[in-house]
């Protein structure tokens, strides 16, 4: 089972990796990738679809927040939601 902490841990890489060239320099879990300038609107399509194909799940147009997809722990929360949900 994948914990928050686990899809935490994952995302923050991916966030360094893609978008920060390595360099995790201040952010935090906690850290608003539009605020802070990490992450644009075409960043947050390809957030998205790391998401999808990592986890084999579907964002919904909807869905497509800030509320679940500006730092860390929203994605790692809404990822947890979605992974908790039957699939239909």
């Amino acid at each position: 089972m994948t914990t928050i902490h686990s899809l935490a841990v994952e995302m923050r890489s991916f966030v360094i990796t893609t978008f920060l060239f390595g360099e995790a320099g201040d952010l935090q879990d906690d850290t608003s990738f539009m605020g802070g300038g990490i992450i644009d609107s075409t960043g947050i399509l390809e957030l998205v679809m790391f998401i999808e194909e990592t986890y084999a799940i579907r964002v919904q147009p909807e869905e497509m927040l800030p509320e679940n997809f500006d730092s860390v722990n929203r994605v790692a929360a809404f990822i947890s939601r979605k992974l908790s949900k039957p699939a239909s």
